[in-house]
């Protein structure tokens, strides 16, 4: 029966969503089988059930990359953060879908919380200008929470920063450590 649901959510999955994600699974002492994008659970052996499939950077995508320019120079230069890595961050974040929302919540093109969206006055965090100013404000607030350590801000805006505080540096989470690579991976492209 377990065997089935698990073959049935894959199906489910891989057929009704365009988009993927890495979806792990492990089964705990009481034979119960666990499924989840985000293995967070510390001496436990998570399996990988389904790999995501990636965008490339350079396959039709180039104008919805170019899209919202406006919008991340404007919030650049008032908040003196290099527009590349604010793009950066979209391209990691939502993939510049202004109406992504996160299985955890997350809205808009820079995936922000509605506790941190409301805490930095974003009415609507769907609406581009709303959530890049209000992504690029938590963002130089990181920045300078973390005395301009680009690694710790991003671990920070993914994980939040009480899990830098508390793991004081990147927390050992497998989401943020990929995080953390494709921003700056996707920042190098940016900035050519």
């Amino acid at each position: 029966m377990k065997l089935f649901a698990l073959v049935s959510l894959f199906i489910v999955v891989s057929v009704a969503s365009p988009a993927f994600a890495d979806i792990y699974k492990f089964e705990d002492a009481q034979g119960v089988i666990h499924l989840t994008n985000v293995p967070t659970e510390n001496g436990v052996k998570y399996v990988l059930i389904m790999r995501e499939k990636r965008i490339l950077l350079d396959k039709k995508l180039g104008d919805n990359m170019s899209q919202y320019d406006d919008l991340i120079i404007k919030a650049s230069e008032k908040h003196k953060i290099e527009p590349a890595l604010i793009k950066a961050i979209i391209k990691a974040e939502s993939n510049f879908n202004h109406r992504a929302i996160s299985p955890k919540g997350a809205r808009g093109l820079m995936q922000l919380m509605p506790a941190t969206a409301s805490s930095l006055q974003v009415q609507d965090s769907f609406h581009p200008e709303n959530n890049i100013e209000g992504g690029v404000k938590y963002l130089r607030y990181l920045l300078n929470y973390f005395n301009g350590n680009l690694p710790l801000a991003l671990a920070a805006y993914n994980a939040g920063e009480n899990a830098v505080i508390r793991h004081r540096g990147i927390p050992p989470y497998r989401e943020t450590k990929v995080y953390i690579q494709r921003v700056l991976g996707y920042l190098d492209k940016f900035r050519l």
